[in-house]
């Protein structure tokens, strides 16, 4: 769920994409599920990372299918498409990369921000975890004064 008021920049991820995506990633060459994962967010610019409790899940309901077959190894489950994944993969992944249609539902111009804001969000956990009081209360002031330029930017129009 995006942070209040991201509402339109927000992806829409329609029901089969998850299911989609995989598929896809698993036609290119077998890998785990967090590799899927990690790929899916690479691959749409950082606007999708599905959640462990979509991708498992729908991994389990290719593999009850037969169209996936996993192997454990090393304490990773490895996937990879079966001969019948393989020809559903051809019968159905024609057209645009699920990941490609989700970014798009992202304005272009939004992309940046989304990306920025990550970035912050992990410097932000950096402080958290090996700053000193004064680093703390340095950002502390500074994200306050951030935030009031931000909502003047804002109130402009």
């Amino acid at each position: 769920m995006p942070p209040p008021g991201w509402e339109g920049a927000a992806p829409r991820i329609r029901r089969g994409d998850v299911r989609a995506a995989l598929l896809s990633l698993l036609s290119e060459e077998p890998k785990n599920g967090y590799q899927m994962i990690q790929d899916i967010e690479v691959r749409s610019r950082g606007v999708w990372r599905p959640s462990p409790g979509s991708v498992y899940p729908a991994l389990q309901q290719l593999e009850d299918e037969d169209l996936v077959r996993s192997d454990e190894s090393g304490g990773s489950r490895t996937y990879r498409l079966t001969e019948a994944g393989r020809e559903h993969a051809l019968r159905h992944l024609d057209g645009e990369a699920p990941w490609d249609e989700v970014a798009r539902t992202v304005p272009e111009d939004r992309h940046e921000l989304r990306l920025l804001w990550a970035q912050l969000n992990e410097a932000c956990m950096h402080l958290v975890r090996t700053a000193n009081d004064h680093q703390v209360a340095q950002a502390k002031k500074l994200l306050k004064q951030t935030r009031k330029a931000v909502f003047q930017i804002l109130a402009e129009d």
